[in-house]
């Protein structure tokens, strides 16, 4: 894995998308059903890959079939080392969805289903969904101890009479011109070191917190910065604060300037995401139509760094602080929302 130095607020260059290499659907799968197995978290770039592979094979006549495992299955194997969740089931389903899949069927990992050898597996599979073709990606394992390869599948899904295409991996360039691999545990290691913009190519959108406005602690409206706490399932980056597009419940987007982590200059202890809503300038908003203070849905698309999280030594050099984050969030923020409410009308 090429990971290169953090890249958190530059300009990002060449970076963008390698794609793989396409092919064209296959004309005697027309009508029958592709199927895609995993665990779809985050559903970025190489997961898009699968779906649209699927569809390739078997055409708009056919049925894409997501077959996606939650929890990970090392929840049910070492829960201890179970990799967080980038985002929750359901919004995984619509991205699903969204991409092109016609169902996305939820598999529990159970013991059970872990301890199958490969055959039983495929067999259990084909028996099921009964499936024309199968595809994944090339670091696909499955069975007992991930005895089975894409080499084992092709193998076994051919004595049942269904193709298995593989895909070849998806490989973007990030803000430091490194090549990576799309994959969730890229994705998992970018936001972990706070590298949202990172993270966006390797998704191919920005990484969002999905969540409801919950009630916090009602200190930013008493220093002039009122705040929306977010609660969500999808993975917090880093503690510090990001620039963000916000989309209100009607759709419309604003700006807003995140705060992630435990706010220590007051006391905080809990790992938190806030948002400050700004219009295009970096004033704030006050007014949101007839929402209610809490229980409201929203979603916090993050797009970049702006500092790490600080303890200062007064509320009032705290409050400073926030005015100049917001002045960068706004300079950061609303070019893009300018651009996009310019291409909605234009």
């Amino acid at each position: 894995m090429q990971t290169g130095s953090d890249a958190r607020s530059g300009s990002s260059g060449n970076a963008g998308l390698h794609l793989p290499v396409t092919v064209g659907k296959h004309p005697h799968l027309d009508g029958s059903v592709a199927l895609t197995i995993g665990n779809f978290d985050g559903v970025h770039l190489g997961h898009r890959a699968l779906v649209e592979r699927c569809r390739s094979c078997v055409g708009s006549g056919g049925k894409v079939v997501a077959l996606a495992f939650h929890p990970h299955a090392m929840v049910t194997l070492n829960p201890e080392h179970a990799p967080e969740q980038i985002e929750p089931f359901a919004v995984r389903r619509q991205r699903l969805l969204a991409l092109g899949a016609d169902e996305v069927i939820e598999l529990t990992p159970t013991a059970e289903l872990l301890s199958q050898s490969p055959q039983s597996f495929v067999d259990h599979l084909v028996d099921t969904y009964q499936p024309g073709v199968i595809v994944e990606g090339h670091d696909f394992h499955f069975g007992k101890r991930r005895a089975g390869t894409p080499t084992v599948l092709r193998e076994l899904a051919g004595l049942r009479g269904v193709e298995v295409e593989i895909v070849r991996p998806v490989e973007v360039s990030l803000t430091d011109q490194s090549i990576v691999t799309a994959s969730s545990t890229m994705t998992r290691w970018l936001l972990q070191r706070g590298r949202v913009r990172d993270a966006a190519f390797v998704l191919g959108r920005m990484h969002e917190l999905v969540g409801q406005v919950v009630k916090g602690d009602q200190i930013g409206r008493s220093i002039g910065f009122r705040t929306a706490n977010v609660g969500t399932e999808s993975m917090l980056p880093r503690d510090g604060v990001y620039g963000a597009v916000v989309t209100l419940p009607d759709g419309a987007r604003v700006g807003g300037a995140v705060n992630i982590g435990g706010r220590p200059t007051v006391q905080g202890t809990d790992r938190r995401a806030e948002v400050h809503l700004i219009d295009l300038d970096g004033a704030p908003l006050t007014l949101l139509g007839d929402l209610p203070e809490y229980g409201w849905p929203i979603t916090v698309g993050l797009v970049g760094w702006v500092r790490d999280q600080v303890k200062f030594d007064s509320v009032e050099m705290l409050s400073g602080q926030l005015g100049r984050d917001v002045k960068r969030v706004a300079g950061m923020v609303g070019p893009l929302m300018k651009q996009a409410t310019q291409g909605a009308t234009g």
